[in-house]
């Protein structure tokens, strides 16, 4: 991933495989855990690069 990540969009789904927890986790916590999401209609998508800097900055 070059510096400053994609701008790929991804599913709850995919969000929850890369963090290794569940669905409903991400969709409870995503707020507390300040992630922006991307409101596409009705559903949520989150930026690849803001996963990648949230994991960064807490884990890195």
């Amino acid at each position: 991933m070059t510096r400053g990540g994609s701008n790929r969009l991804l599913t709850v789904e995919e969000v929850a495989a890369w963090l290794r927890v569940s669905e409903v986790t991400v969709r409870n916590k995503y707020r507390a855990w300040g992630i922006k999401p991307q409101k596409v209609g009705r559903l949520l998508r989150f930026r690849e690069r803001d996963i990648a800097n949230y994991l960064e900055e807490h884990y890195g």
